[in-house]
């Protein structure tokens, strides 16, 4: 058996970043920037107002001070003319500032009677004018690699960008194995339970930016695990999910062996999640996660996240790693690494009492997963343990 480190360290060996491709900036929120996004113009492109009012010479704005009205500029339209001295121009908020004027009399702060408007309250000091490029400039960079936000769409719109170069996504087949699998929906036999590993791996998955694809479950015969892993191609990466154990029914080593994959390793020194098992299938990576659900999900989290963010060409990759209070006691832990589900109430935080590896309502009302290293002694109430947020 290896290290969680090691088994990350064989894994990341597995792949490789993954290529560009181009799509509409329509759909882009979620993908991550592959390059570099290069403004093409200034934002905004003109001094524009700020503030529904008049604008004027700010040498002439001054209480009680008096305006001939000769215009009127808007959104979308610019007053063409000059502004002489003693007079202003009727201003909307985004209008182009006309020339001869750099400050903007509110509304409120005006009376306008006729073609004659009176500034009758305190102008003050502020010009209430956004100046040519105060957002962003020509040449200015929305800087990659990063998961493109509702903000980052808007930005790049903004910036004149209609076509964005983003990282393929990754293409992830889903095989969940055993003859006591039946889909959610369907009626299972007297020793049957219900696919769940499948559906929440895929979830888990698509929440990173993988293209997910679930093939039908493949029964404990030679041949249904063939058909589907034959049904698998063309993915980046091919996950199995349960038969990868040692026993009469696990036939996930034999069949992979049998289609030529190049083992990587099997088994890591942790719970739960100890057989697991990775390698190269054809022009894929592969992954055996164990059948269990909740060490599935882990081994999802701790593994499979952290790959498929290498592929997508994100930073920081690895789960981030944060400290908390214990608020119950921890008892020594064995010789692997646990990950252990639990509750996070502000700065404290208490694993579940029952840590049992096929209970999935106790994951699904965890929010983090407190790390045991190997050996770990007993934690009292008060310590500080390192845990990973869900």
């Amino acid at each position: 058996m290896i290290s969680v480190d090691e088994a990350r360290a064989h894994l990341f060996a597995l792949v490789s970043p993954l290529e560009a491709e181009t799509i509409p900036l329509a759909q882009a929120a979620g993908r991550v920037l592959a390059r570099d996004a290069v403004a093409t113009r200034d934002q905004p492109p003109f001094a524009a107002s700020s503030m529904d009012g008049y604008a004027m010479n700010s040498a002439e704005v001054e209480l009680h001070a008096m305006f001939k009205l000769v215009g009127e500029a808007a959104a979308g339209k610019r007053f063409s003319g000059d502004v002489k001295p003693g007079q202003t121009v009727r201003i909307f908020t985004g209008a182009p500032m006309p020339e001869g004027t750099d400050f903007v009399v509110i509304q409120e702060n005006t009376e306008q009677r006729g073609d004659l408007v009176t500034i009758t309250d305190g102008p003050g000091t502020k010009s209430n004018i956004r100046p040519a490029g105060v957002d962003f400039k020509t040449g200015d960079r929305l800087t990659a690699p990063r998961r493109l936000s509702p903000s980052d769409v808007a930005l790049l719109a903004a910036m004149n960008i209609a076509d964005v170069p983003v990282t393929r996504r990754p293409v992830v087949a889903l095989i969940s194995n055993g003859n006591e699998l039946v889909m959610p929906g369907e009626i299972p036999g007297p020793d049957q339970i219900i696919a769940s590993n499948t559906f929440g791996l895929k979830a888990l998955f698509q929440e990173v930016g993988a293209q997910v694809r679930m093939l039908p479950v493949a029964r404990d015969t030679t041949r249904s695990l063939t058909a589907a892993l034959e049904l698998a191609a063309g993915a980046d990466l091919v996950i199995t999910i349960g038969g990868a154990s040692v026993g009469d029914h696990d036939l996930v080593e034999e069949v992979t062996g049998t289609l030529g994959m190049e083992r990587s390793f099997y088994k890591v020194l942790m719970r739960p999640g100890k057989p697991l098992m990775a390698g190269r299938l054809g022009n894929a990576a592969m992954i055996g996660l164990p059948g269990n659900p909740v060490s599935a999900m882990i081994c999802g989290h701790i593994f499979v996240l952290p790959l498929l963010r290498y592929m997508l060409g994100l930073p920081d990759t690895l789960p981030q790693m944060r400290k908390a209070v214990l608020s119950a006691p921890l008892s020594e832990n064995g010789p692997r690494a646990h990950y252990m589900r639990a509750t996070l109430d502000g700065s404290d935080i208490a694993a579940a009492e029952d840590q049992d590896s096929s209970l999935l309502s106790v994951l699904a009302r965890a929010n983090a997963l407190i790390l045991r290293p190997p050996k770990d002694p007993a934690r009292a109430v008060g310590e500080i343990v390192s845990y990973i947020p869900l």
